[in-house]
């Protein structure tokens, strides 16, 4: 299974998205380190509405995520973005 699946499977199971997606991005940072070769899943940008943000400050919203996705920053994804909003906030999306 990809690691853009897992993020998918685990955000949803904890969160219950009104709207999620998933990009990888990891192509755009071919380079940027000797082992970045742009052909892995190591950049994720995360787009995501959830009821469960309701209410939380934006710096503990991305510790949600963050800390629902640590097994994939610890098996080797190399940089997580994420854009976390509650229902009715604005999206840059």
């Amino acid at each position: 299974m990809s690691v853009k699946s897992r993020i998918e499977i685990t955000l949803t199971d904890h969160l219950q998205p009104e709207r999620l997606v998933v990009i990888d991005e990891s192509h755009q940072h071919a380079g940027h380190q000797p082992d970045i070769t742009g052909t892995g899943e190591t950049h994720m940008r995360v787009r995501i509405v959830s009821k469960k943000f309701s209410g939380m400050s934006r710096l503990d919203r991305h510790r949600t995520v963050n800390a629902l996705l640590k097994p994939e920053l610890d098996a080797g994804l190399h940089a997580l973005a994420v854009e976390a909003s509650a229902p009715g906030e604005p999206t840059r999306w």
